[in-house]
């Protein structure tokens, strides 16, 4: 395209999901993170296998070799009753009282990753791709109930911003809270944040 800032994963990509075959076919993944390039080059397919997690790729409709991005989703729940009391009131504060449990189903992001080259620039296909994931868990087509989308950011500041920018809360207001809850010692380095995404909300 010759403007990617109006770069439209609806119109511009196709989502399927990736297998061994698609990564074959497909030039080499990187999004710049050692982390989530180990992973989606070797774990994903075991993930797979073993119905830990399923990835699905936006795939470029001009170059069908080319991965835009990459996302690993599993099913999960949010579990009030392990939860500090100050996250369960976070949480369940926009949930009717007669409907509030022990644990409110969820879908988690695993990972996520957007092709080094269509990073930045005002192309936000990581948001797109947010997206698209919080309308497939509203959709009437969505075979089972789900409140929340949830993830372990990395603990940075610009994924932790990213998150923040699309409507994700952390699960606990401080690091300190979140180590406290953890039992982690004060000196030791949390590397991720619980973050929660409410469906209901507009």
């Amino acid at each position: 395209m010759d403007n990617k800032k109006d770069f439209n994963l609806s119109n511009d990509a196709i989502r399927i999901p990736y297998t061994k075959e698609v990564a074959a076919y497909c030039e080499s993944f990187s999004c710049k993170n050692y982390d989530l390039d180990e992973f989606f080059t070797k774990d994903a397919f075991l993930y797979d296998s073993e119905l830990l997690g399923k990835t699905y790729a936006w795939v470029d409709i001009s170059n069908p070799r080319k991965i835009l991005g990459l996302v690993t989703l599993a099913n999960d729940s949010v579990k009030t009753h392990y939860i500090a009391n100050s996250a369960k009131n976070r949480i369940q504060r926009s949930v009717p009282n007669a409907k509030r449990g022990i644990n409110f189903p969820a879908v988690l992001i695993g990972r996520l990753g957007v092709a080094t080259d269509f990073q930045g620039g005002g192309m936000r296909i990581g948001t797109q791709i947010l997206d698209f994931v919080k309308d497939w868990f509203r959709s009437t087509d969505n075979k089972t109930g789900c409140r929340f989308i949830v993830v372990d950011a990395y603990n940075n500041p610009a994924t932790f911003g990213f998150y923040e920018k699309n409507g994700f809360k952390p699960m606990y207001k401080t690091e300190d809270e979140e180590r406290q809850f953890l039992e982690l010692n004060n000196k030791d380095e949390l590397q991720t944040r619980f973050m929660f995404f409410d469906l209901k909300m507009k």
